[in-house]
């Protein structure tokens, strides 16, 4: 049986261009979520593809610029602060999944997305649990996702700083938790999340999830 992810799945789809797609940032208390699509090369597939939380932070840069450079198309895209109070995060992710494949230079006639969750794409969607450890097109739809949004908070961090966000990238860490208690929340914290609440009560956030207020959320980061 192989180990990691195959092109399998890609392949089992016929008349059409397939991609991957997965998010990330979907429980951080600041920031955006984010989201890749990738439609690869099956000629040129990068080599070393996995789920983006497997692989090292120089690796995941190291990987992008080579799934950029060989994909037939990719794309990333986001959702703000905004859109997940407005939405709700579940909404939000898809709405930045959309904006990810609707950046394909290429469009393609299915989508296989991480999670169980079917969002509503361009195309027709087929969903697949642990789908960045099944399939290539999702690995590396991953880690274009991660890398752009820890790119962005590395930004964040200069932006705001106080909360460590270029070390933690707006998730739960003792550091962000301090900055929190000390400093009040910033412009891109996520206003509705437990951890935030309990700081805006003088309380350690740490004593909170990530998702304490979110309601039955199908898929996982």
């Amino acid at each position: 049986m192989a180990k990691g992810p195959t092109m399998l799945l890609e392949k089992a789809f016929i008349g059409g261009l397939v991609c991957g797609v997965d998010e990330a940032g979907r429980g951080p208390w600041a920031g955006p979520v984010s989201a890749g699509a990738v439609i690869l090369n099956p000629k040129k597939v990068p080599k070393g593809l996995d789920d983006s939380k497997k692989l090292s932070a120089k690796t995941r840069e190291t990987l992008e610029v080579e799934i950029k450079a060989k994909a037939l198309a990719w794309g990333v895209g986001f959702a703000s602060v905004e859109e997940i109070a407005a939405l709700n995060i579940l909404h939000a992710t898809g709405l930045a999944m959309h904006r990810a494949v609707a950046a394909l230079a290429v469009a393609p006639a299915f989508a296989l997305v991480d999670g169980n969750y079917r969002f509503k794409l361009p195309c027709e969607v087929k969903t697949v649990v642990g789908g960045d450890g099944k399939s290539k097109s999702i690995a590396a739809a991953s880690i274009l996702a991660k890398v752009a949004r820890d790119r962005l908070m590395v930004e964040m961090d200069a932006r705001y700083p106080g909360y460590g966000f270029a070390s933690h990238k707006g998730y739960r860490a003792p550091i962000h938790a301090e900055g929190l208690l000390a400093l009040g929340p910033c412009e891109i914290h996520r206003m509705a999340w437990g951890p935030v609440k309990l700081a805006l009560m003088g309380k350690d956030p740490l004593q909170a999830f990530e998702d304490v207020l979110q309601d039955n959320l199908p898929f996982e980061d």
